[in-house]
């Protein structure tokens, strides 16, 4: 079943879809934020926890499937949409479950309201955006580029750009998907189709350049875990770029962490190997 939430931020409402199905403890999956993510990526997943929960699934604002409203989207933005949402619409969900860059916003919620979720599965967890983790760091030319992005003549052009068919496959061949012909033709047009909804490239810019980055080191974002203090698995991919991978290995050391490392998978292994990160989810958090 699909419908549509509404919430409202600096006096602007924000359509976003959410899908759930299945019946059962209550289980919360949030898609990664990056271009060309939306809700449908955990769609394979929650098809295969739907038996054992009743599994809801949701875009944030800025991504996702529908028209998005050119605003300053922040981490403070994206931080208050999810404890509104574990507030109002999926109270203490028995199961949470973040992918990529979600992982510290849920971190982010726990570490304030410690107890409002049974368990938390962090999907290749990441807090830092493609520019910084290629930099090292922030640049202050990356404001620069999310400034040019949002103009309103010079900025469309920027995005198309950047997000073309062969820059798309090139990103997802290299950092995504392990296996080059998942990314079939249908597939191509459904993610194509995410980039070039109205308004995408706001949001999209920020995440990036690292403007929604959720906290700005590692030691921060294994602070959360800490302050969290909720029964944790960390699932991540052996093909995981090696950046990435070290702020994931870093993260699942972490005393009290359970954690999974897939023989495959990259930055999307919930998208492409959903029944190898279900079966480590229901060892970790049975129905």
């Amino acid at each position: 079943m699909t419908r549509e939430l509404h919430w409202s931020w600096e006096g602007q409402t924000i359509p976003l879809g959410l899908d759930e199905a299945g019946e059962g403890p209550s289980a919360l999956l949030l898609p990664a934020l990056s271009s060309i993510s939306t809700r449908s990526e955990m769609h394979p997943l929650m098809q295969r926890l739907a038996p054992d929960h009743h599994v809801m699934t949701v875009d944030w604002p800025g991504f996702g499937d529908r028209p998005r409203p050119k605003l300053d989207y922040t981490p403070a933005m994206l931080q208050a949409f999810l404890d509104w949402l574990l507030t109002e619409i999926v109270p203490r969900p028995a199961l949470l479950v973040a992918a990529g860059h979600a992982s510290a916003y849920a971190l982010g919620h726990l570490a304030r309201h410690p107890g409002t979720v049974g368990r938390l599965v962090l999907v290749a967890p990441t807090w830092r955006g493609p520019f910084p983790t290629m930099m090292e760091g922030e640049r202050p030319w990356f404001a620069r580029v999310r400034a040019a992005v949002d103009a309103p003549v010079l900025g469309p052009a920027l995005y198309a750009l950047n997000l073309s068919g062969p820059v798309i496959r090139k990103m997802v061949v290299g950092h995504v998907y392990s296996d080059p012909t998942w990314l079939t033709p249908e597939r191509m047009a459904a993610k194509r189709a995410v980039t070039s909804a109205a308004g995408a490239r706001h949001a999209s810019v920020r995440f990036v350049t690292g403007g929604l980055d959720r906290v700005a080191s590692r030691d921060a974002f294994l602070a959360l875990a800490e302050k969290a203090a909720v029964p944790t698995l960390v699932v991540y991919g052996a093909e995981t770029p090696p950046k990435s991978r070290a702020e994931m290995e870093a993260l699942a050391a972490r005393p009290g962490i359970e954690s999974v490392r897939l023989p495959q998978g990259k930055l999307s292994l919930h998208e492409e190997f959903p029944d190898a990160v279900a079966e480590a989810i229901a060892r970790f958090a049975p129905g």
